[in-house]
């Protein structure tokens, strides 16, 4: 069995994260979802739990990052394709994500990032095969 990943994420508004990942494309388990958490599926490994504020705090002792101010970590997915990378980077602006900075482009590999509506920052990276090799 290969090992999944659940990132957990605190929102301020279950309903409109819920509404900004499914304009990128995502899809939810209704299984583990309530008023207080949703599943988003990312793929057959990788989870993205989102829990409001309040019940995210139950799992934690310290403070919720502000990440208005501050950034707690940098959540990286590949994409296919250069144009991969753009068209989920213009669906989040759309949805009313925001781009903290420019594309970059290495040559072997182009990612560009864009924060959902909580400031949480999503990396969405392509690289070359070739270059792994």
């Amino acid at each position: 069995m290969s090992t999944k990943i659940f990132v957990n994420l605190p929102v301020k508004n279950l309903d409109a994260s819920v509404a900004f990942f499914t304009r990128l494309g995502y899809t939810f388990n209704p299984q583990f979802t309530n008023e207080n958490a949703t599943c988003m599926i990312v793929s057959g490994d990788i989870y993205v739990m989102l829990l409001v504020e309040p019940f995210f705090k139950s799992f934690i002792t310290k403070e919720i990052c502000d990440t208005r101010k501050s950034t707690e970590v940098l959540i990286c997915l590949s994409a296919e394709s250069r144009e991969e990378v753009d068209e989920i980077i213009r669906k989040a602006v759309e949805a009313g994500g925001t781009t903290p900075r420019e594309a970059q482009d290495q040559g072997f590999m182009y990612s560009h990032a864009y924060e959902d509506p909580d400031g949480h920052t999503w990396e969405i990276m392509w690289m070359d095969p070739a270059a792994v090799q």
